[in-house]
């Protein structure tokens, strides 16, 4: 999912109290699909709910009109331990008028925290097969990022749905467990006509009766509870087919019949059609490959990654990019907790960047630099989820998304591209994870086995440790070519005392240029080595690999190399500057703050760590500024300029 421009951008439907009918379909048996998963078993080798879900059948009546839902669900299950009660998650302003099995009505209890309990009329054993049928209506509520909404576009009806991350319950009777995909999916929607229903799978069958129509998607792969969705409109249908190296793919494009909309939709899928064949080579076959890929306009601010389906809240390159790599990280393979949302969007994110890379390449370090600069916007922010409950914090954007778009790109840089990627492949194709779900451990695991190291420091700064490094580089050369580099690295957050990482620096002058990579292992660390030209410069990650901020790069005499001299930067600054102080400072130094007419504003102590001091100029105003550094034996003073 990604949301443009912003990440919360709720649109709240309009209040109908209308009813509208349910149109009863006949009952099939499930069909299997052909990706056979293991029993939903979570890491913690708990088995949710005591009971295994194989197969939904969905059957709605929707008008885009009307803020309102009938439909019945039937569930195909295998008992995984012994129960006599199965729980299932609806909302409670979704009223259940019936359930039953084979026709036989159940008792039932729908209470607090959205519960509904189904009493079974003998205890189900492990392994046993069966089923229920729910029937229900409402006015489903709009939760999280809108669940279910209805409103319209230049003045037509539209009705559109998305679940992520806990939506499901409020417009549909499900079982909400990232853990237990269904094997298989039918779904029939019936709209009044003209509508047309988008969603999942193939459509199979369209059925018009009584000034309605039925339209039947059906869809024979493993799918979480989330990824289920439909879209109801006046929609117009672009048929296209991309060319891969695994066949012909068909795509369906769910375009508004407005002005300027086919156009529109034609340049997504051709930029789609070039996009789909990048991801295949990268990270294998299109999972869904029997079926088709598809997308359907919808009133939200951004995307959503619906399986085969993506709702595209506006055309946009990167966007399409972004809700077509969730297919494979997000729907092939889905994080097993909100926890590891990252999974998810930092996959999707990186590969929208992939295509820069390898589609658009004039793009692609200002999409890298942009990225690195918003997350080290803020000094914290952990890969990890804390709170699963907090929707917000789950999609933030500078974490969630851009921390885990460069935290993978720094794997890249870390592994290596051909390690990167295979233990990507390896990752998504093992068959405990495909189709299935997986943690962070699982994608450290086949990372490591590709690229032969143990990554679990860097998984511990990286995915549980908060903030980023900022480097200082202190450098000389003497006439005979040999270099000397002291490193210098300085943290955001307390959580991780240093970043253990390599450093690439690019030396220079007008012909010629190296880059080095330094395996950085401590701060203040010296590197030397020799260089067949004589620099003038050294860029530091010029091509930004790096999550990493407020970087200083110091070329010094050979004579003073190590001993330090003071510099303040940037100058003019913002709401924030450093003071570079080498060695020549150590300890605890009194800084003063004075403005233009000498009076003193701040001070306070400061424990000069990694050689550098910093400076807090928040809320003062622009101007001219005298920075005081006082110590036992001496006073230093720098002249300053805010901005």
């Amino acid at each position: 999912m990604k949301a443009l421009p912003v990440l919360i951008a709720l649109i709240l439907p309009e209040v109908l109290h209308a009813q509208v009918g349910y149109v009863a379909q006949p009952l099939e048996a499930p069909l299997r699909c052909t990706h056979q998963l293991r029993p939903a078993t979570p890491k913690d080798g708990a088995v949710a709910h005591g009971f295994d879900v194989t197969y939904y059948r969905l059957a709605w009546t929707l008008d885009p009109a009307v803020d309102a839902i009938a439909g019945q669900v039937t569930t195909w299950f295998t008992a995984t331990q012994a129960i006599d009660q199965l729980r299932f998650d609806a909302s409670t302003q979704l009223t259940i008028t019936a359930v039953e099995r084979a026709g036989t009505p159940l008792d039932f209890t729908h209470g607090p925290s959205d519960t509904l309990m189904v009493q079974w009329p003998f205890t189900l054993q492990p392994g046993q097969l069966d089923s229920l049928t729910i029937t229900y209506h409402g006015n489903p509520a709009a939760t999280g990022f809108g669940s279910f909404v209805v409103s319209q576009y230049e003045g037509s009806p539209l009705l559109w749905t998305l679940s992520q991350p806990y939506g499901a319950k409020d417009w549909w009777p499900c079982k909400q467990d990232l853990n237990d995909k269904a094997d298989s999916i039918d779904m029939y929607v019936t709209t009044p006509l003209p509508y047309r229903a988008a969603g999942i799978g193939l459509l199979v069958d369209e059925t018009v009766q009584d000034g309605h129509t039925t339209w039947h998607w059906r869809h024979r792969y493993p799918i979480a509870h989330y990824l289920i969705a439909t879209a109801v409109a006046d929609y117009q249908v672009l048929e296209t087919t991309i060319p891969l190296a695994a066949g012909d793919l068909p795509m369906l494009t769910y375009y508004y019949g407005t002005p300027g909309e086919n156009y529109m939709a034609e340049l997504n899928a051709g930029d789609v059609a070039q996009q789909m064949p990048l991801f295949e080579t990268l990270f294998g076959p299109y999972p869904f490959m029997q079926e088709k890929y598809g997308h359907a306009r919808f009133g939200w601010g951004g995307g959503m990654e619906h399986q085969t389906m993506s709702f595209m809240g506006v055309w946009n390159y990167e966007l399409a990019a972004h809700e077509l790599a969730h297919q494979w990280f997000g729907n092939k393979v889905t994080c097993g907790t909100w926890t590891d949302i990252w999974l998810n969007e930092g996959f999707a994110t990186y590969l929208s960047g992939l295509c820069y890379d390898q589609l658009a390449p004039q793009y692609w370090l200002g999409w890298v630099k942009a990225q690195v600069n918003s997350v080290v916007s803020e000094p914290d922010g952990s890969l990890q989820r804390p709170d699963t409950l907090d929707i917000p914090s789950l999609f933030d954007v500078r974490i969630t998304y851009r921390k885990g778009a460069m935290v993978l790109h720094m794997l890249r840089w870390v592994l290596g591209d051909a390690a990167f990627f295979q233990g990507c492949r390896d990752y998504l194709n093992d068959p405990a994870l495909a189709y299935g779900s997986a943690r962070t451990a699982d994608l450290k695991f086949h990372l490591e086995a590709t690229g032969g190291m143990d990554l679990t420091q860097f998984f511990n700064d990286w995915y549980t440790g908060e903030g980023h490094p900022s480097y200082t580089v202190e450098w000389t050369q003497d006439p005979e070519g040999n270099v000397s580099v002291a490193l210098h690295q300085s943290t955001s957050h307390s959580s991780v005392p240093f970043f253990a990482l390599p450093v690439p620096l690019r030396f220079k002058n007008a012909q010629q240029d190296s880059t080095v990579v330094l395996d950085h292992n401590f701060s203040g660390e010296v590197f030397q080595f020799h260089l067949p030209f004589q620099a003038d410069s050294a860029l530091f990650d010029p091509d930004t690999w790096l999550i990493s901020g407020s970087n200083l790069v110091l070329q010094v005499p050979v004579a003073s190399f190590g001993n330090g001299r003071l510099l303040l930067y940037p100058n003019p600054a913002g709401d924030q500057a450093w003071i570079h102080v080498g060695e020549s400072l150590m300890g605890t130094v009194r800084v003063a703050l004075y403005d233009s007419p000498g009076r003193l504003l701040r001070e306070r102590d400061v424990v000069v760590q990694d050689q550098r001091i910093t400076l807090d100029l928040l809320g003062l105003p622009a101007g001219g500024y005298t920075v005081e550094l006082r110590t036992a034996g001496e006073v230093l003073r720098l002249r300053m300029v805010k901005e």
